[in-house]
């Protein structure tokens, strides 16, 4: 049995198909870990959200900010734009209930033996137990949002440090953004969401969230996607998988057991 662990696919479902069978995936036996954003900008979301919801529990998904973004749709938390044309088959779909039920009862962390997989990043500052504790309290908010209210709590900016993060709907937001949406962190380690720059391009104060040199979870294997710009990415126990399939780059797995890595080509269209 192997598991591989899969970057940001986008809605490139074709691109998906390629890769499973590059890793000659053997679906009675493998497993698959997708680290976020299934979804959007690619042409074949609905495909893709269809065919991880069947694999069942062959298959572990986090919720990335793309996902978060088609609740957010889902619920009218935000506004339909023109990029958004791309989720008009998912948000109108027949079976589009159970596909939104089953998105949100997604993790936004996975911990499993010694290793974490997440969509963005993990705030240097968290611990093994706070990050349970987050996971916990988190993904019980999420997967009983059922109005546009109560998923609106969630969905906005936050700045600041994590002590700075007071009550519990502030910290939930806090972490939910750090989750799904961090990249770089200020040097106190305060994160900053808008550069996505690769490393050596960034402003002078900001460092990578894994490269800040107090990560309290330096001793766990940390998998995430989302950083397209960043590519695959190994830096000591961390592992970047959002290798920039849907902007025509690639698609990339990553076999836990030996870390052996595998790639597909994927056209913007595919």
């Amino acid at each position: 049995m192997s598991t591989y662990a899969i970057g940001d696919i986008q809605g490139c479902f074709n691109a998906l198909c390629r890769l499973l069978e590059k890793v000659n995936y053997d679906e009675s036996n493998d497993r698959l870990w997708f680290a976020g954003d299934l979804v959007n900008r690619g042409p074949q979301s609905l495909k893709t959200l269809r065919f991880v919801k069947g694999l069942g529990n062959r298959a572990v998904t986090v919720l990335g900010n793309h996902d978060i973004h088609l609740l957010a749709l889902h619920y009218g938390v935000r506004e339909r734009k023109s990029k958004d044309n791309t989720l008009i088959d998912t948000l109108e779909a027949d079976d589009k209930n159970e596909l939104i039920d089953w998105l949100q009862s997604r993790p936004v962390i996975h911990l499993e033996d010694n290793t974490i997989m997440v969509h963005a990043g993990i705030h240097p500052d968290w611990c093994i137990d706070t990050l349970k504790k987050i996971k916990l309290e988190l993904e019980t908010s999420i997967s009983n949002v059922n109005s546009k209210q109560s998923l609106a709590a969630l969905d906005a900016d936050t700045n600041g440090t994590w002590v700075d993060a007071k009550n519990t709907t502030s910290r939930l937001r806090y972490a939910l953004n750090v989750l799904t949406r961090m990249r770089y962190c200020e040097k106190n380690a305060s994160p900053e969401y808008r550069c996505s720059e690769p490393p050596g391009n960034q402003p002078d104060h900001l460092l990578p969230w894994f490269e800040l040199p107090d990560h309290k979870l330096q001793d766990h294997t940390i998998i995430f996607g989302h950083w397209a710009a960043l590519g695959y990415h190994n830096h000591k126990n961390v592992y970047a998988l959002d290798s920039g399939c849907v902007w025509g780059n690639a698609l990339t797995a990553l076999r836990l057991e030996d870390k052996e890595v595998f790639s597909v080509s994927c056209e913007k269209s595919s």
